[in-house]
Formats: C-alpha cells, structure tokens, sequence
C-alpha cells in the first residue's frame, strides 16, 4: 500500500466524505472538476459540426460523481487505470488536462493517448499507468486482473481499477475476468457505471437482474458495494472504502454505480427515438451537477459568484487549450509504420540462427522446448508460464513440455489456469503492464484448435503497440500445440497460421527441429512484443525433428533456412511437412537424379523474403507445401510474393500443395486422404519437374 494512501485511509477510516465535513478547498478542487469536465462534455460535438474532428463522443453527464470519485482515488505511482470510452471526467479527475483531452478528441499526434491513432474518447496516459484501451466494451477486465496480479506478485502496494458500463458485463470474458480475480484474490476494483442503457437497450433485455452486479453475486472473495453515481459524497465514499477493502483484503471490488444517462449514447445515436420525452426530461431534473452546485449554496460554503468564477476559470481554461490544440500539429502520414511491433531481441550470438550441428548430442524437439524454458526462467527472474493443465505434480501441460517447472520453479512463477482461454492471453497481456522486464509464456490453449475463443484478446493485444503510439506493447509468447498427423481430428488436429499471420503487430513462428525450436523460442521470449509460437505436436518425440543444440542457441526471426541443397526445382514448407518433404527430395534424386531444395520459413511473420527469392532465382521451379489448407492456405502469400518479384525466374507456374478444403478427419483413412504426405509431395514434385 502507498504511503499516501495508508495515510488517507489512517485518517478517514473513522469518518465519511460530507458537506460538513469536507474543507472547503477540497470542495473547490472537485467542483472545478466537474465544472470543467462538463463544459468539455457539452463541446465536444461542436468540433465534430465544425468538421475539427471529435467523430466519436460519448457524453458522461449524469455519471459525475462516480467518474469524479474515481480519478480522485487513483494513485498514478502505485494503481493502474482503465478507463472506457464515456470515462472523460475520470480521466480529468485523475489528472489529464483540457488540453490533453481535447487533443485526443480531434486526433492530432500530441494526443498522450494515441497520437490520433486511436478512438476519440479513448482517454489514456500510460506513463501516468491511465492504460490506452480497446474499443472492444469491457475486455480491459482482463488486463487489470492481470495487472492486479503483478501488483500482488511484486507487493506493488496499488490496486488497478476497471470502469466500464453495464450492459458490457454481459460479454464472456467480463465474467472470465472477476471469476478469475476472484479465484486468485486480487487487488481489482470493477466499477460498472450502470446508466440503464446499452446505446439503445434497456437493462431489462440484458440480464433477469435489474443489477447488473447482482449477477456475480455468489462469487467467493469477492465484494460488491453499490453507490449514488450521482452523489458525489455517496461516491466518494464507496470508491474510498471499495479500494481499502482491495488493499487490505487483497481481493476484488464491484462498484456498482447507479447513473443516469442524460444526453444519447453517443454523438451518433438519437435517444428521441427510443426514450420519450417524459423520461428525456426528468433525467435533466437530476443532473447531478446541478444538485451538487445547490449543496454548495445551501451550505453556505460559497456564494453563487464564488461558483460563477470558477465556471468562468473552467471556461478560459478550455478556450486557451483549445487555442494550442487546434496549433498542434496533425499525426505525419509516413509514421503508419512506426509501432507496429517492437524491435525483437537481436538473436546475433549464432548468425542466420545456424551452427554446425557435428557435435554435440541430439535432442528431440520436446527436450529442447523444456531445456529452453528452463533456461529462460534462470536468465530471467520475471519470466513467467502458466495455461491449462500445466502445473499437476509432475505434470507440465497436456503434452508435458512444461515438466519440472514448477517443481524448479515454485508455484508463483509457473501455475494452472482456468479452462478459459481469452483469460489467459488477456491476463498475460495484463501482466506485463508492470514492468517492461517481465515476460510471459501461456499454454495458450491445449490444442491450437481451442485457441478460437483467444481471438478477441489476440486481436486487441495485436494492436496494443501501434493503438498507443509505442507506449505498450505486450511481452508474450503464446505457445501452441498444432498440426495433425496424430489421429485426432476436428478439434486436435488443426494448424491455424493463416489467420495468425493476417495480423499485423504479431509474430508467427513454425519450428520444426530441435535447434530451431530452442532458438526461435529463445528469442521469443526475449524479446519485446507478442510472438505466437507453433509447435508441430506429431514431431515432440519423433526421431524426424532430433537436432544437436548448441548452449543458448539464438535464432533470429525472419530467416529461413536450407535444410537441403538442389539446383532443379525448391520445396518451400515448414512444420510437419518439413521432414516430409526432405525425405521427398532425397527419394526423387535417388530415382531420377533431379536435385531438389528444401527451404524450412520457420519464421513466417516476419517473413524471409530473402531467402525465397533467392532459392526461386537458383531453381527457377518452386513447390510450397504446407499442412494446412491449399485454399486460403499461407502458401498463397508465398506463391504471391514470387509471382509479384521472382516472375522472370520461373520456368514453371508456382504449384501448391496442402490438405484438401474440408475438415480433419478423425479415422487414420481419413486423415491420410486429407492431410499431404511424402507420397503426395513426391507426385506433385514429380508433376512440377516435368513442366
């Protein structure tokens, strides 16, 4: 717990925030807030009519008190904010500027957001630890409960805190998020902002619940308060005693905040279409400012021209900041570039990722993935694993990659989590928002075909670097078992690169043998950014992906490798198929006397286009052959790449192999007549040389 903080709770533990009690300098600073953040509220859409920008607005009025309480709780040395998209006078109360807000409502490249690359009404300042979030409504649960658990890890002494709306707790991973922190008893407060409303659907139609916190109620280690959003004292109050629970407990918090949404949902939406007017107007009667203004008079604290000055200083204050603003100079075009993943650890030790590979005693690919692992959590203390089924005595995941870890390693460092997989990559996300030393290796799920469910979180974790103008990035290694040939059918058997490598911001690397398996995740795990690492599972204890390992061997991302040397025609593949098609190769020359290439990608995003272009310019006839799918298949942008600059070179039409456009199979005969084998690449090949 921060020393601020111990004091305050020290001093008002005994007593509540009233009129009374509260001096008046205090009351001065809050309604200088308020006045403030509703002046910029209500001038918003002006820049929008005035073509300024400010295309997205989503006004808070009606939610003062709990967004002022919120800002005024939030410790920038020691909590974590996550603010959502209506959060405006949050972001105020914790200590943005006019200026800061009004840069980001009309994008300009100061915006301490964005740079104008994300959202307007995205409020963030991550060197203050006020977190840059999606627009994906409430998947920021995930990222506090996963900050919340560095805090508790580091005793971090702060508490991170979730604000969101309530309809977006119906989403999946809302529950993931507080059932998960609930689990692991963690310093999270969730504060959901219930104004009745999603964009234009009552609360009614999204859960039985009139509350939207009553249906978490029932979760153990988990408090739920509920307040006056609209009161600023019951606020204040509520966020005070909800963060001194978070901080003395070590457990989360669902503040429930009942608001009232006075203008529409947004600058988009028409809020005269679906409430009437009746209901239009006693909103306005309870315009929570305006009852706060007349406490202040009835109090006999200020007097209307004490009021009317500071609503005059909000004023200037706003007209100046958006003098510099609209001065500020607007994101440069050439810069789309910049951010897109960070720089990755040099990998430079072994040059090209190669080495000689004569001595030394072979290990298969599943030794080598252990021996790394192990490795990497000696070299780095802040190095962390934990996924489904992974941490069972003398287990280590369904496959056993991860055996020994936690017994060397202790429960903290390497641990289960729940069956969940959007929680997993969301809370590794989370937890490297601490500190840019940590690094985090999930199981992402048991099988690369239940990853599905990670998509939201991969998607918005791919963005992460370049949607914060390279204030954050994500340092996670998603590994996952992929690829079939092992008798399992739909749901154990698929390889899902195509999409993976349809995102920018990610990394996708596909090793086949053991020295390129510890290498390449040797420098995934080094370094910064996301990496998602496919192991092909058919090879773990097979004898085709043995290899000779060299002491922390290095591979580089974005170098490809010969793994055999020909002059007629190249095979491009990676993963199961490697060895397949090396086996190809030597059984055709032995035949027919053709030599044949084999280029292993192994890294795919980024790609080594280098490389490619190089064995097509030598052989002037390329095969690619990969185990997923033809159509829509990886191998399409590679044939792509070398029609587009290798044209010339080619004495034959780029040909493509893989599995047929239909699902795995999970009889042996099926499989077999679905995925590519030796026999198959040999036909194709064969097909190809004879052009």
């Amino acid at each position: 717990m921060s020393a601020k903080y111990e004091k305050e709770i020290q001093m008002k533990s005994n007593r509540k925030y009233t009129l009374d009690n509260t001096d008046k300098a205090t009351l001065t600073n809050w309604y200088s807030l308020l006045t403030l953040g509703r002046q910029l509220d209500e001038k918003a859409p002006n820049y929008l009519k005035q073509a300024l920008g400010w295309s997205y607005h989503a006004p808070y009025a009606g939610h003062d008190g709990i967004q002022l309480a919120i800002g005024q709780h939030f410790d920038r040395e020691k909590d974590f904010l996550f603010p959502y998209y209506r959060d405006m006078l949050t972001a105020i109360s914790a200590g943005m500027t006019a200026e800061e807000i009004i840069l980001n409502g009309i994008s300009k490249a100061d915006d301490p957001s964005s740079g104008g690359r994300h959202m307007s009404n995205h409020f963030a300042k991550p060197e203050w630890h006020i977190q840059n979030v999606s627009s994906a409504t409430g998947n920021h649960t995930l990222h506090a409960v996963g900050v919340g658990r560095s805090i508790k890890i580091y005793n971090g002494g702060g508490v991170a805190i979730s604000s969101q709306g309530e309809s977006s707790t119906s989403e999946g991973y809302v529950f993931e998020a507080i059932n998960g922190a609930s689990k692991e008893k963690l310093p999270v407060i969730f504060v959901f902002q219930d104004n009745q409303y999603g964009i234009s659907v009552p609360q009614k139609d999204q859960s039985a619940n009139r509350r939207a916190a009553e249906n978490f109620r029932g979760i153990k280690n988990l408090k739920i308060m509920y307040c006056d959003g609209k009161n600023i004292f019951n606020s204040m109050n509520t966020m005070f005693e909800a963060k001194k629970h978070a901080l003395e407990n070590n457990e989360p918090v669902i503040v429930h905040a009942n608001c009232l949404r006075i203008h529409s949902h947004s600058n988009s939406d028409r809020h005269e279409l679906y409430r009437d007017e009746n209901e239009r107007h006693c909103v306005t009667l309870s315009d929570p400012l305006t009852r706060f203004r007349v406490q202040l008079l009835h109090s006999g604290k200020f007097t209307e021209e004490e009021l009317d000055e500071l609503d005059k200083q909000a004023k200037k204050t706003i007209s100046a900041a958006h003098k510099k603003a609209l001065k500020a100079a607007n994101p440069d075009p050439k810069s789309i570039h910049d951010f897109v993943i960070p720089e990755p650890y040099p990998a430079d030790k072994y040059p090209e990722g190669l080495h000689d590979g004569s001595k030394g005693e072979k290990l298969k690919l599943i030794q080598a993935l252990n021996q790394t692992l192990k490795a990497e959590f000696r070299h780095n203390p802040d190095t962390f694993l934990y996924g489904q089924d992974m941490a069972n005595k003398d287990k280590g995941g369904i496959f056993n990659v991860s055996k020994g870890m936690q017994k060397e390693f202790g429960k903290i460092r390497v641990f289960n989590a729940p069956i969940a997989e959007d929680y997993i990559l969301g809370t590794a996300n989370g937890m490297t928002r601490f500190n840019e030393n940590i690094r985090v290796i999930v199981e992402g799920a048991e099988f690369a075909d239940y990853f599905w469910p990670a998509m939201e979180q991969l998607v918005d974790s791919s963005h992460d670097y370049w949607r914060s103008n390279g204030k954050f990035s994500p340092n996670v290694t998603v590994r996952l078992a992929s690829g079939g040939y092992i008798g399992g059918g739909l749901y154990h058997s698929q390889t899902i690169e195509s999409v993976l490598t349809s995102f920018p911001g990610i990394r996708v690397v596909y090793p086949t043998y053991a020295d390129d398996a510890a290498g390449l995740l040797r420098t995934a795990i080094r370094s910064k950014g996301l990496t998602l690492y496919l192991e092909p599972k058919a090879i773990y204890n097979d004898p085709s992906g043995e290899a000779v390992v060299p002491d922390d061997f290095e591979v580089p991302f974005g170098k490809a490798r010969i793994r055999r040397t020909g002059s007629d025609m190249s095979i491009i593949t990676y993963g199961n198929t490697l060895p397949m098609s090396i086996a190809a190769a030597d059984l055709i020359e032995k035949e027919t006397g053709k030599s044949i290439e084999v280029l292993d990608l192994r890294s795919l995003l980024p790609l080594d286009e280098e490389a490619v272009l190089k064995t097509v310019a030598k052989t002037n006839r390329v095969l690619v052959v990969h185990e997923d799918k033809v159509f829509s298949g990886f191998g399409g942008e590679v044939a792509a790449l070398i029609t587009d600059k290798a044209f010339e070179n080619l004495d034959a039409p780029v040909k493509r192999l893989g599995a047929t456009f239909t699902p795995i199979g999970f009889n042996r005969i099926l499989e077999k007549a679905i995925l590519p084998n030796t026999e198959k690449i040999i036909e194709a090949a064969k097909e190809l040389l004879k052009y």
